[in-house]
């Protein structure tokens, strides 16, 4: 009976030992899950293959400077918790990555418009051929050295101004300073954005005006130029630049969400037919909730999903 006794007691004691262990195990899942509700002990763990395997391989991605440091931020991410995997990232515009995608030269082609924008005539089945992957909205501004003396400019004044129509500030109510257009080349998606959705049509470099190929050394050179104006990804924004509002609304996160501000695009990373496995895992791991409500917004992007409007190749609006 003793013994009996003790059997019983042993058991249920090893019972409650169990469940105990089972609700700390899921109290600890909670504690690391994020407020995008994505389990971070997951993301920690390397990504397989389907067969069960590790990921391995390298990627190469080009393309859009205003889209690079968060693709740049998100493969250092991926590369930690896949020591398989070797992701490098170029910049060069959205032409340059939708051509080398197109011809297979890279893996990913990075872009701030769609391929069909870019990819015209001779390339259209170039353009048919590739896969669009969209993982975030980025709103372009336009933005000019501090000492300018505007704050906000009408689409009007902007084209006038990239159209060398004006050339001092104190035409449009700012200082007595002559105005530096600093372009981005007709290969940038950014300037596309910004000339279909700011200032309404194309334009030529008028005379005097200097062309950058990346988004970062035009925020250099307008902070350092007195009478500096360009345009910027709100990722590249800082105290060296002033923003300027459009027509008198702020380029804001929720006026771009709500559709108050006009000059936004979406941020493609084309692969050329369906990616591998490898370049599948990374493009994936770009949608997650870790990434999403994290790196995109900490970085100055908007994750689509939160848009209230949406935008097709053509550039028409429509409310969801």
């Amino acid at each position: 009976m003793q013994f009996k006794k003790t059997w019983v007691m042993t058991l249920a004691l090893t019972s409650v030992l169990a469940l105990s262990a089972c609700g700390n195990n899921n109290g600890g899942n909670n504690a690391t899950t994020n407020n995008g509700g994505t389990n971070a002990a997951a993301t920690n763990a390397p990504t397989e293959t389907s067969s069960g395997a590790e990921l391995s391989g390298s990627i190469l991605a080009s393309g859009s400077t205003a889209l690079q440091p968060l693709v740049e931020q998100v493969a250092e991410k991926f590369m930690d918790t896949n020591a398989g995997v070797d992701i490098q990232v170029q910049g060069g515009g959205s032409g340059t990555g939708l051509t080398q995608v197109a011809e297979k030269q890279v893996d990913i082609g990075n872009s701030d418009v769609f391929a069909e924008e870019k990819l015209k005539d001779a390339d259209a089945e170039k353009a048919a051929a590739l896969v669009d992957h969209q993982v975030a909205v980025v709103a372009i501004a336009a933005v000019t050295h501090p000492d300018a003396g505007v704050t906000t400019l009408t689409k009007q004044q902007l084209v006038d101004i990239f159209t060398g129509k004006v050339t001092n500030w104190n035409e449009v109510g700012g200082a007595d300073q002559k105005i530096q257009i600093i372009n981005r080349p007709s290969s940038s998606g950014t300037r596309a954005t910004f000339e279909s959705f700011a200032l309404g049509t194309k334009t030529e470099d008028v005379q005097g005006s200097i062309q950058e190929d990346s988004s970062g050394t035009v925020k250099k050179m307008i902070g350092e130029t007195p009478g500096a104006i360009g345009y910027l990804g709100l990722s590249y924004l800082d105290d060296s630049v002033k923003t300027l509002s459009y027509d008198g609304v702020d380029p804001s996160v929720d006026n771009v969400i709500s559709g108050k501000y006009p000059v936004w695009a979406y941020e493609h990373m084309y692969t050329n037919g369906e990616p591998n496995e490898t370049v599948k895992a990374f493009l994936d791991y770009f949608l997650t909730d870790e990434v999403q409500t994290g790196d995109v917004v900490e970085l100055g992007y908007i994750p689509a999903s939160q848009m209230q409007v949406s935008r097709d190749v053509a550039g028409t609006v429509t409310t969801k």
